[in-house]
């Protein structure tokens, strides 16, 4: 006779759950409303907690575990009620805005102390309504009150996380349904739906790929520009081999900077207000723009969107339907396909084989314009290199991308941070090369650098961040410590808020200290990385970049490196102002050469491109591009 399995605690089964999807961490700060949460970890042997200082810590953590791990695998995260679940907003709207597949469950009070109506502001100790606060930024944000429908919404909100556009889930749950004594064989669970509304039909496909096709085959200047959706559909060796087979410039946004790697060979730069590489020359001359797995934000068009791509046909394949609809874009798209990036690759891929495609001498010419314009104009100067009192940052990551290898993982933070990452990190095929683009706050990498540390320990970790973000989360020293983590933090210190004084500078002449020294100042790092035993190093002057990127890849140990900066807050090529068209970027070219690498018309009023304030008085008239 079949023996039945017993009755069980509810929290048990959440647990027990994750576990048996490969959910191996979970990141954790005990308070009373998820003891009970916490204690099932100790009747399973397939998962466990890891306990950070600080709720908003454990949430990025949850996102670097997600983001190495792979969309089918979710970071968990666990909070009590009150703060301690408000301290998961950042974490969630980090992953909602970069479709990142998350769980964040907070314990809630008793069910009995909640309050019965919004016009009653608190009942319970710590009560707070988290489905209502966390509904902005989920896929899915729900109290749980009855016991018997966990499996449902476990499996549910798995679904949501993981399929369409990955997401973040917020599951509230009371101490006493935590506590519940439930049948696991009587639960009710999630039925998925068995066709997916994520690609087109057959037909549809088929119609969209000649039209593309006889688009592609008349274009004399087509360019692929790649999103992070491409990463997130695991599409990435598909992506390539069509490359090979279009043979046409491909630029990655700063979510596909893993996508469409530095050593690719149709890689022909990066895009956008801090572009980069080929100062957005290949994007704003062409001709046909194929967008796959990007939303094309403000970061990428600049502010004056209506300049952006101007000349080009646009088609963009995306798998939300949201950013599809034309009256809610701000670029506005000729052909908008709903479809999943490795679906519509695959189709394309196989059509264009079919159709027996063959690149032609004009895209090759094109290709090798848009080549050339990458290597002209690439942000890391060799003037950089030369001795000085400081490390110039811009020459420091890029020896650091030269020496790490194709199965490290980078992880970047925000501001001037990455900025100065992107601008200078040549990644590897192999590499991944994560932030958070979406809501970029600042300490995010030194906690995401946890996560991809729990996500695979076999792993170089590299994790770079400012000044300024390394004080958000410098408690997780401890956590480090206490897990023997071994990951190797750079800290490029230049002991102010290097972006914001920037902007500073740029729209208001720089006349506020706000960003530095007197409204911020860091404290001593590696003094406090030693008071939590933590191996230190110190990199001072551009002289010693190459010796101690040895000694800190070299080291098997976690190390803090506290990179001298300091002052540096020039982040260049850049746009400025919003009226300026992305390929016209500070320090402007000399008004010929400029125009010697323009196809398509410059916008009117070219000739005098917007200057920052503080350059702006006593202007001459030179031949600079600017006024």
């Amino acid at each position: 006779m079949e023996q039945r399995m017993a009755k069980i605690k509810l929290a048990d089964y959440i647990i027990n759950f994750y576990a048996d999807i490969g959910v191996d961490k979970i990141f954790v700060v005990y308070g009373a409303a998820n003891g009970d949460l916490i204690d099932a970890f100790s009747r399973n042997k397939k998962t466990d907690y890891v306990a950070v200082l600080h709720e908003q810590a454990g949430g990025f953590a949850a996102e670097g575990y997600a983001k190495v791990k792979g969309n089918k695998i979710p970071g968990v995260a666990i909070a009590t009620s009150g703060p301690g679940g408000m301290n998961f907003v950042t974490p969630a709207g980090n992953c909602f805005y970069d479709s990142v597949p998350a769980i964040f469950i907070t314990g809630q009070v008793n069910s009995n102390f909640l309050r019965p109506d919004p016009s009653v502001r608190q009942i319970g100790f710590q009560e707070a309504d988290m489905s209502a606060i966390f509904k902005s930024v989920t896929k899915y944000s729900k109290l749980i009150l009855d016991p018997n429908s966990i499996r449902y919404e476990l499996e549910y909100s798995l679904y949501l996380a993981t399929n369409g556009r990955p997401g973040p889930i917020l599951l509230d749950i009371p101490v006493d349904v935590q506590r519940a004594e439930i049948d696991p064989e009587k639960l009710k669970g999630f039925k998925q739906p068995s066709t997916s509304n994520n690609h087109p039909s057959q037909k549809e496909l088929n119609e969209i790929c000649e039209k593309l096709y006889l688009d592609i085959k008349k274009s004399k200047r087509p360019v692929l520009l790649i999103g992070g959706g491409v990463q997130n559909a695991e599409a990435i060796n598909e992506l390539h081999q069509l490359g090979k087979i279009l043979k046409i410039p491909m630029f990655p946004t700063w979510n596909a900077l893993d996508v469409v790697t530095s050593d690719y060979d149709y890689y022909c730069g990066r895009i956008g207000t801090y572009g980069g590489a080929g100062r957005n020359f290949g994007i704003q001359n062409s001709d046909l723009l194929i967008s796959i797995g990007s939303r094309i934000s403000g970061r990428i068009t600049g502010g004056n969107v209506k300049t952006f791509a101007r000349k080009a046909k646009k088609y963009m394949v995306d798998v939300d339907p949201g950013v599809l609809k034309k009256e809610f874009q701000q670029v506005p798209f000729d052909e908008n396909i709903n479809c999943d990036a490795k679906i519509f690759i695959n189709r394309f891929k196989d059509f264009l084989i079919q159709k027996k495609y063959g690149a032609d001498k004009n895209n090759s010419d094109w290709l090798n314009k848009c080549l050339e314009w990458k290597k002209t104009y690439d942000p890391v100067k060799s003037e950089y290199y030369k001795n000085s009192n400081t490390v110039q940052p811009y020459a420091f990551i890029r020896e650091l991308s030269k020496k790490m290898k194709n199965k490290d993982i980078f992880v970047a933070d925000c501001g001037g941070n990455i900025v100065t990452c992107n601008h200078s990190f040549e990644t590897k095929k192999g590499q991944r090369y994560f932030t958070n683009n979406g809501n970029s706050p600042m300490g995010f990498s030194f906690s995401g650098a946890i996560g991809a540390f729990f996500a695979d320990p076999s792993k170089e970790i590299i994790c770079v961040i400012g000044d300024g973000g390394m004080n958000m989360n410098i408690q997780e020293l401890q956590t480090i410590k206490n897990y023997n983590i071994k990951i190797k933090t750079i800290i490029l210190n230049n002991h102010i808020y290097g972006i914001t004084k920037a902007y500073q500078e740029t729209n208001f002449g720089g006349k506020s200290e706000a960003c530095g020294p007197i409204g911020y100042s860091p404290p001593d790092f590696m003094e406090i990385s030693k008071a939590y035993g933590v191996k230190t190093l110190k990199i001072n002057n551009n002289s010693e970049i190459e010796e101690k990127i040895n000694q800190l890849l070299n080291a098997n140990e976690t190390v803090i490196a506290d990179v001298n900066c300091h002052e540096h807050h020039t982040y260049e090529p850049r746009v400025i102002g919003w009226g300026t068209p992305i390929e016209q970027m500070f320090p402007y070219l000399p008004k010929d050469e400029f125009k010697k690498n323009m196809f398509i018309d410059p916008i009117e009023g070219w000739e005098n491109p917007a200057l920052p304030k503080n350059q702006q008085k006593n202007k001459k008239k030179d031949d600079s591009g600017g006024p």
